[in-house]
């Protein structure tokens, strides 16, 4: 087994292990202390894949800059030692439930997919600093833009919730 292969296997069970401490966690600042330690390891794949502008993004965007405004929004929200209520029984069947179907329906569509062999040669092609701008602005086939778009409204949701997880009081 070479290096690359073991960091690989390091990196997934880390992304693994905290993904799982992440929604299982009854501590909503733990659950922000593991979500970060989920998108370091992101990180680290990325920099594995020698995808290097991907994950130097992973680390200061995602790593940095939202969860430590989750992490300020908990804290300037909440008293940080209270632990979140336990789900009902019914809420946990629903929650493996729409697990199971979601991983079902990924597995469904991967296996599906007929992956394309992409044959070039990379003495004629080679990608410049002006590609890779226009590529981030287009909205077209092979643009980052739209893509971008859709996840900035959903980490807005995700502070949004994060405020009124952290907002809620006992009467």
């Amino acid at each position: 087994m070479t290096s690359n292969q073991i960091m690989f296997f390091i990196f997934s069970a880390v992304i693994v292990i905290f993904s799982i401490l992440t929604v299982s966690s009854r501590r909503i600042l733990r659950a922000a202390t593991f979500l970060l330690f989920v998108l370091v390891a992101t990180a680290g794949l990325y920099f594995m894949l020698r995808f290097n502008f991907l994950a130097a993004i992973q680390l200061t965007l995602y790593a940095g800059g939202i969860v430590v405004l989750i992490i300020f929004s908990i804290l300037l929200t909440s008293q940080v030692g209270q632990k979140l209520e336990l789900p009902s029984v019914k809420k946990r069947i629903f929650a493996a439930f729409a697990a199971l179907a979601g991983g079902l329906v990924c597995i469904f569509a991967i296996l599906q997919y007929n992956f394309p062999i992409a044959v070039t040669d990379l003495s004629t092609e080679r990608t410049t600093i002006d590609d890779i701008g226009k590529a981030m602005i287009s909205t077209g086939k092979y643009g980052y833009a739209l893509p971008f778009e859709v996840i900035s409204i959903l980490l807005l949701a995700a502070m949004i919730g994060a405020i009124i997880i952290a907002k809620k009081r006992k009467d």
